[in-house]
């Protein structure tokens, strides 16, 4: 199969061989896969490679290809998602407590194995999702990340019912988590520098869209910064309201400079962080999904330019999501 490696900080398009799933796994062949910004900073480094030559990619929509023996609640045609979190170990104190983004044996997609920029993948069985009918293989190849991390960012937030909520940068993640927010009834203002994007915030509902270095029209209850740069934070922070929350999505962010405790923490502020999900997250989104019908705007790029699509994203030319065509045909 055809198959995108990070190799040497750059990606490179190879020939390897169709994975075997283990007993508990499913063979996916890939149809989509969309592009997030941690496949980004896997490329470029940012975050090391755990396995030379890995394949990035974990938003993936496919089809069920095959099974290992051990594998319940799926079959063979079956459509089904892949996503960052692939493996726990179920037993650790976070596991069991709930935690298990926080497990620190947890293996991941697209970092620690193989990801969707291929024609076929695996995954556990346990770690995939079924898709909500509704939305298309483009559209809902997004929400495997973008949009469950958002739901967890967004509940992080602790934003209040009918708040104000602030959300830095506005990508995949974001134009997702601002139509959440607004249907449950918050009032959302948008603070980007790209112009197409703040069109676009405008267009789905936020009550103002600005520069990321300005300050919104009025104080924030909560904020979200999906933007990887740390020195946003002090601006989101000294936009909060008293007793606000700033919650930071990314798992790679810019150096943050020295706060200053009266400006930016005092009166209970409070500065969260969001490690990965939670397979109940992704649960729980998806059927937030399947009942509030989101507008998830992609920009397509042929499996051949994922390169290209990386470059984009780094630039800012993406609106909403990367998604890669990647189409595949069964193995021999």
């Amino acid at each position: 199969m055809r198959a995108w490696q990070v190799v040497g900080g750059s990606l490179r398009l190879s020939e390897v061989p169709v994975p075997a799933p283990e007993p508990d796994e499913l063979l996916v062949r890939v149809l989509v896969c969309a592009v997030c910004r941690t496949d980004l900073h896997v490329v470029q480094g940012d975050l090391p490679v755990h396995r030379t030559g890995v394949v990035p990619g974990h938003e993936a929509v496919g089809v069920v290809a095959g099974t290992g023996g051990e594998v319940t609640g799926f079959a063979e045609g079956d459509r089904v998602g892949v996503a960052w979190l692939r493996r726990t170990d179920g037993v650790c104190r976070y596991c069991t407590r709930g935690a298990e983004n926080l497990c620190p044996n947890s293996r991941y997609t697209g970092w620690d194995a193989d990801g969707g920029y291929a024609e076929y993948l695996t995954v556990p069985a346990p770690y995939a999702y079924h898709l909500p009918e509704q939305y298309s293989d483009d559209e809902v190849a997004p929400l495997l990340c973008a949009g469950i991390i958002g739901y967890r960012a967004l509940r992080r937030a602790d934003l209040p019912p009918g708040g104000r909520l602030g959300i830095y940068g506005f990508g995949a993640s974001a134009h997702l988590t601002a139509q959440l927010a607004i249907a449950q009834g918050a009032t959302v203002h948008v603070l980007t520098r790209s112009p197409a994007a703040q069109e676009l915030a405008r267009s789905l509902g936020a009550a103002s869209a600005g520069p990321a270095d300005a300050a919104p029209p009025e104080p924030l209850d909560a904020a979200i910064l999906f933007a990887p740069v740390g020195t946003l934070v002090p601006v989101a922070l000294s936009a909060l309201d008293r007793g606000g929350t700033l919650s930071i999505a990314g798992i790679h962010l810019s150096d943050i400079p020295v706060l200053n405790y009266e400006r930016h923490l005092f009166q209970e502020r409070t500065l969260t962080s969001v490690t990965a999900n939670t397979r109940e997250d992704g649960r729980q989104f998806l059927a937030l999904a399947a009942r509030h019908r989101l507008q998830v705007t992609t920009t397509p790029y042929p499996f051949t330019e994922a390169a290209t699509a990386l470059a984009d994203l780094a630039a800012d030319r993406v609106n909403g999501a990367a998604v890669l065509q990647i189409l595949s045909s069964p193995p021999a």
